[in-house]
This record gives C-alpha cells, structure tokens and sequence, in this order.
C-alpha cells in the first residue's frame, strides 16, 4: 500500500471534518479526527459497496453508532462519490441539509441508520446481521452465494456504556454473528472529560464474556495494524470488536486529547494550528487533494464492478433456481405478494377470544404467505403469543424466523430497526404493553426513519387488575400515540384484531404499534361486514342507531363491546345511538374518508356517558381519554345545550369592519353560541385573506371551534384559502337559504362572506341560518357527502 497517500487521504478526511463542523459553528470534530484512520482504512480496503448504485442489495453495511461524529462519516460520503457535494458538506447542520447533526437514514445516501442516541448504531447493526444470515440461508444454493455482506461499525465509549448496547452484544455473542465487526474508538475522554470518571471496567474482557473475538491496536494512526485487526475479524467465526487506542482532536495543538475538542468547534485559529500540524495548507478550506479523490474514485469503480459481477450471479441464479430468483427478487424490492391478506383469520358472530389469541393465528396464517416475517418476543412468547409455527429458531446454528431476544425489550427493538434497514424481511417483536417504556427509544427512532418494524404489545388494558399497579397501562396509550409517524392500533374484537395485523403488514415505511387483550373480547357483529376497510381507515361505523342517530358513542379497543352494550340501553330509553369503532384515531385523522359520516348526531340531545369535565353528544371510551380522541370528538357541527357553541371568526383588512360590527350584534341571532375574534381590525394591510382562513381553520383543526366565520372583499379568497386545510368545508353563501343548504346537504362548516358584496342585515341572516343547521343523516347525504371526504383522502 502507498503509505503516503494513505496518509494524505486521512488528513483530507480529518481536514474536511474539521471545515465541516467548523463551517456549522457547531458540531463534534473530536472524534472524527481521532477515527479517521480506522474509517478510511474500512472505507479503502475493506467495504464492499456501490457509490453508484447505494441500494445495492449485497452491499456490505457501514454504521456509525456515534452519530455525533457525523462530520466523518460525510467526509467518506463525499470522497467516496455518492453525489454529496462541498456545498453539502458547508451546509452542515443548516435547516434542509443532507448533512444533519446526525446521520438520517433515508435523507443521505450512504447513511444506513439514523444514529442518535447512542447505543442505537450497535443494536442496529445486530439485526442487519440477522437478516443477513436469514436471508443467506433462504436463499443462497451450492455455487450459488447471493447473499454475503458483513456489517462494520465504528462505536464510542458512550455507546458502549448504554445498556442497550450491552444487551445487543450480549445476543450478538449468543448467536455467533460472525458477520459483525466493530471498531471502538477508545480515547479514553468523553463530554464530562476523561472516561475514568464514569468507567474502570475491563471492556475487552466483558465482550470475551459476551463471546466475542476482540483485538486491540495500540495506536490508532496504524493503519497497517488496524488493517490487520479487520483481516483477523473477518476470518472469526464470532462478532468482534476491536479496541483502537485514539486520540480525540488529534493533531490539534491545543485541544487534543481534551474534551475541549469533543462537542465544539476548534475555533478559526486553532483550525489553522492544526492544518499547519499536518503539514496542509493552514488557509485553505475544503481541500481534497487530486491524488486522494482519485483513490475513492479507484474504489466507487471497484464497487461498480462489483455490482455487475452480483448481476451476473443473479442471472446465473435466476437460471438454476428460476422460483428462489423471483421470491429474493420480490424481496428485495418490499413487494408482498397477491392475495396475502385472504390469508388473515375471520371470526363470526357467537365466538369470543382474547386479541392476543386472534394476534397468533394471524401471525401463524402470515407465516404461511409471508416468508419475509421474522419475529420473536422479550423472553414473553409464550404470554405474548408470538410464535411463527413452522418456522424455526433463529439461534448460533440454525436461522429460522423466531428470534429469542431475552429479557431484552430495548436492544430487541432496535435490532427489529436493524432489520428493518436491511430489507428483505418483515421484522415484528413483542412484550407488554406497559413495558413499552423499555424500548420507547428505538420506537422513536423507528418512526423518525420510516421503518417499518411491527411492535406487538399484550396485555393491554386496566383489567390486569390482579396483576397490580406496575403491570396496568394507563397513560401507555397518550405517550405511544403522541410519537409522529406511529400508528397505535386498538382493536376491539378479533375481527379487528386480525384486520390491523393487515394493516401494520401494509405500513412498510413506517412502524405500527398492536395493542392485544389478555382477557376474552367478543365477536361484535359489525366488524364481520366492517373490520378489514374500517381498521384501514381507522375508524368505521360499527352499529348504526335505529332511526337517526341522536347520540354517537366512540370507543377503542377491550372497551368496544362495552360501548354496543350501552347503545342497546339508550335505544331502549329512546335515544338512538351510533356505535363508532376507532382502533387507531391518527390513521382516521389521515383517511378521514368516513369522518363525515361518523360525526353528527342529528338533534341536540345533551346525553353524554363522558365525564362530567367533557360533555357532548359523543361519548368515548378507553382506559385512559386522549388528546387524539378529544380532537376527532369535539370536532364541528354538535349541538347541545349544556355548553355554549362555539364560533370562531377572522377578517383580513378588507373584511375587518363587517367582521367588527357582526361580533357586536352576533349574541342577539346565535345566545348558544360563544364567539372567539381571532383578529383583522383593518390596521394592517398585509393581514391578507390566507391569514385569516388560517387561523380559523386552525382553531377548529384542534377541536377549540365547532364552526368558523371567515371574511374578506369577495369572499372568493378565504374559500380557497380555508378549503387547503385537510377536514375544512368552506363556501361562499350570501343568503340564508344557501347557508342552510351548504349545511343541510354538503356538511359546510366554514361560512365565507364578501364584505363588498352583503350588507351587515343579510350577513347576519345568512350567519344565523348557517348556525342553526344541522348536516342532515339522511342516506343520499352521507353517500355524497362521503364520496367528497374520498376525493380529500385520496388527493392528501
């Protein structure tokens, strides 16, 4: 090897990493100056990948769990050719760029896992070196290996101090996942200053425990050694880590080895002392010197190359074994196959079972369709009812399809990830519901990456009573659904049950929570006729009231059939009453198809079986009330008598002064309703329309109007500005009786007004028509009023 350009190309990358967090004013250049020479001795000699073609399947994988590094790991990104630029590179840490704080997977390519919190990285990378094995061993035949990748990561002592990484080294050893190989950068500092204030374990030694091969290399300028520590890895049998004694800002006068160089940039004159120190140019930025581009250029050709040698083998495959070719083809593109969903269970009317009970014949029907399904529980199988039957253990010898993870919860979930980032397989794991706490971060981040793991969570419910206070999830249900991007599913019988296993099979970029019962749940007869498209949508009509609804009952989840009980008793007692099922509020907020149908009751009656400290004509039920059921059951068009409607109402400039004189008379035309002014006095010509129409629909979006006035010169502006929001039904109506008729038969929730156009008397005519009526229940309405809602879905 050529030393001297070996040498050159880690100054570019420690330089580039020093300009890049330098550029930021913010960020880490420590450790990336102190790992350069391991990265670029993995990056140069060892990793099998394609610059050109970064989704290459058979790609070998780079992690870096020390996310805050991230300076190098762009360096590499942008040295090795994956089309992030210089200008990338100096938009480090800017809102919109491809280089965050933190690596994102999905925003960056070359970056295969969104590592923040540390810890995360490691657990990871273990479940792409399941899937590896797994799919080598679906797949690969004699002759013919098209399965083989390794998994390299680079890991911090602050990675290796967090216990999720202790349990996934603990399971990686366990397994023997000889595909593994980790550098740990040892610098002996961290942020609070050197690691012997928080650490004096032998770690080598814990990982000899674990089952580990480990290696250490003295200096970690040796990139012949450290070359020679992978070489030893490769040929291990076992996971290995290998210990690289560095030295955090390395080359910086002043601040090497020194937390000093951790967390915060060098600073402009130290930047110059340490160029000056690698004996490069002290006043030139974003140097990469011809000689090194043209070495990563060498190795992104050698990646190409590698790339059509795997096409050739594929073809030869795809020879030899023509039906194996088309499934890891399908595979590898995220395709399920033609009719997979007739295989989930149905139930009918009579039977009864616990959810989770429905969850293992659903498991065990997709096992039988869906090969890719891999899954396992924390050390709970036989609770939680997870098995895949019929498809093996996945142990140090054999590569079957349940995963035993131990008590385990967080590092499971994280592998789960770590598969999920991989491709080719379907990973779901499981444990109580109330230990979803355990594992909450690598949920997080599951949603933040768009992965699609499957997080099955039993024992849902305050009817663990027995069980006692520490295994009851109360407030489980507000802290899983307040994650963006998850999906929690509730569902209420085993039809519903078995349709959103469905639904979290479908959701491959993103993750879905499944909440079972312990207890037996009976078949309600709505769900046979409404389970598969309702749970999809998120809610659905599940009992519909004799006559026109006067009351509407939501409920979720172990309470659904408690909810159809007491629809019974108000019918009895004269109150007809629709039962709504709402499995998962945030997915009805998104498909938001059947809204229209499910919300208004068609009279005002002021029954309610909530809480007195929430009244209206809806009831819901869960264990514990949340904020998505408060904002999809205070939402527009209820009457009732105990609390005073509300109206909000906004102007622009042209619409200020008939806005100001309808707020002063609107109690003589509307005494039921209350009335929020959310601004436009005239004084401010560039309150436009769009403001206006804004902040209405953003008042009733959260559930804190149930109708809204909006005003401006036409009228025309604010109608098409409101009608942008997702759920708001604005129109124009300058008389009465097309203000009734917006409500009546389009559902309009949103009257606009053209102060040029009306005067102040008709104005509050048309206004009072328009609150005085109600959307009518009759079929013809719903149908077309449902077939508007379809439209919003479908264009959203």
């Amino acid at each position: 090897m050529d030393q001297r350009l070996d040498q050159s190309a880690v100054t570019t990358i420690r330089t580039l990493a020093i300009d890049t967090v330098q550029a930021a004013n913010s960020g880490h250049p420590g450790a990336p100056m102190g790992c350069a020479p391991m990265a670029h001795t993995i990056w140069s000699r060892h990793l099998r990948h394609a610059p050109a073609t970064p989704s290459w399947f058979n790609r070998d994988r780079f992690v870096l769990s020390n996310g805050h590094a991230s300076a190098l790991l762009y360096s590499l990104i942008h040295l090795a050719g994956y089309g992030l630029t210089l200008d990338d590179l100096k938009a480090f840490r800017q809102w919109g760029s491809l280089t965050p704080g933190h690596p994102e997977f999905g925003l960056t390519a070359g970056v295969e896992a969104t590592t923040g919190p540390l810890g995360q990285g490691f657990a990871n990378g273990v479940g792409m070196a399941i899937a590896e094995r797994r799919l080598a061993e679906e797949f690969n035949r004699p002759g013919h290996t098209v399965i083989d990748h390794r998994v390299f990561a680079i890991v911090s002592d602050g990675d290796l101090q967090e216990g999720i990484a202790s349990e996934a080294a603990s399971l990686a050893g366990h397994l023997k996942l000889s595909k593994l190989i980790y550098l740990w950068d040892d610098n002996l500092i961290q942020l609070d200053g050197p690691t012997s204030t928080a650490w004096s374990e032998d770690v080598l030694k814990r990982f000899d425990a674990y089952g580990w091969h480990t290696a250490r290399v003295e200096d970690g300028n040796d990139i012949e050694a450290i070359d020679r520590a992978i070489d030893w890895a490769i040929a291990d049998e076992r996971p290995s880590l290998i210990a690289v004694r560095t030295v955090i800002g390395f080359g910086s006068p002043n601040k090497a080895g020194s937390q000093k160089s951790h967390g915060a940039p060098l600073g402009p004159d130290e930047v110059k002392l340490t160029k000056a120190a690698y004996g490069v140019d002290p006043e030139a930025t974003f140097a990469v010197p011809a000689d090194v581009a043209a070495l990563y250029k060498e190795r992104s050709d050698h990646g190409a190359t590698l790339v059509a040698q795997h096409a050739k083998q594929l073809l030869a495959y795809a020879t030899a074994f023509p039906a194996e070719a088309a499934e890891l083809q399908r595979r590898m593109t995220g395709t399920l196959p033609a009719g997979w969903e007739s295989a989930l269970p149905k139930y009918e009317i009579g039977g009864d079972a616990p959810t989770r009970n429905v969850s293992q014949s659903s498991i065990t029907a997709l096992g039988a369709v869906l090969p890719e399904l891999i899954g396992g529980s924390a050390d709970l199988s036989e609770s939680n009812l997870t098995d895949i039957h019929g498809g093996g253990k996945f142990t140090a010898t054999e590569s079957g399809r349940n995963i035993s993870y131990g008590v385990r919860e967080h590092a499971m979930a994280a592998i789960a990830n770590g598969i999920s980032y991989h491709g080719g397989l379907i990973p779901f794991v499981a444990t109580f519901l109330t230990f979803s706490d355990y594992l909450r971060g690598a949920l997080r981040l599951a949603a933040l990456a768009n992965l699609g793991s499957i997080f099955v969570f039993t024992h849902d419910s305050i009817g663990l009573g027995e069980d006692g206070p520490t295994h009851q999830p109360v407030e489980h249900y507000a802290a899983l659904r307040a994650i963006p991007n998850v999906r929690f599913f509730r569902p209420g019988d085993p039809n519903e049950a078995a349709a959103a296993w469905g639904v979290a099979v479908e959701r491959r970029h993103a993750p879905t929570v499944l909440a079972f019962t312990r207890q037996k749940l009976p078949v309600l007869a709505g769900s046979i006729t409404g389970a598969a498209a309702g749970v999809r949508r998120g809610a659905y009509v599940l009992r519909e009231a004799t006559g026109a609804a006067k009351m509407i009952l939501i409920s979720t989840g172990s309470e659904l059939h408690l909810a159809v009980a007491a629809a019974e008793q108000l019918e009895a007692a004269g109150t007809p009453t629709r039962v709504v099922s709402m499995p998962c509020p945030e997915l009805f907020g998104e498909t938001a198809s059947a809204h229209r149908r499910l919300r208004q009751p068609s009279s005002r009656s002021s029954a309610s079986p909530q809480s007195a400290s929430w009244r209206s004509p809806r009831g819901c039920s869960q264990a514990a009330c949340t904020a998505s059921f408060r904002r999809h059951t205070c939402t527009t068009g209820i009457r009732f008598a105990e609390v005073s409607r509300r109206l909000a109402i906004a102007a622009d400039h042209a619409g200020a002064a008939l806005k100001a004189a309808i707020v002063a008379r609107v109690a003589e035309i509307a005494p039921d309703w209350s009335v929020a002014d959310l601004g436009g006095d005239g004084s401010d010509p560039t309150d436009d329309y769009p403001d206006s129409a804004r902040a209405v629909a953003e008042r009733m979006i959260a559930g804190q109007a149930d109708r809204g006035l909006v005003i401006c010169g036409s009228g025309i502006g604010v109608t098409i500005a409101a009608n942008k929001f997702h759920g708001i039904r604005a129109s124009i109506a300058h008389d009465p009786a097309s203000a009734r008729q917006g409500v009546v038969h389009d559902d309009m929730n949103v009257l606009a007004l053209g102060a040029n156009l009306i005067t102040l008397e008709t104005a509050l005519e048309t206004l009072a028509a328009f609150l005085q009526s109600e959307p009518s229940s009759e079929e013809r309405y719903l149908r077309r009023t449902a077939k508007v809602a379809d439209i919003e879905e479908e264009q959203s």
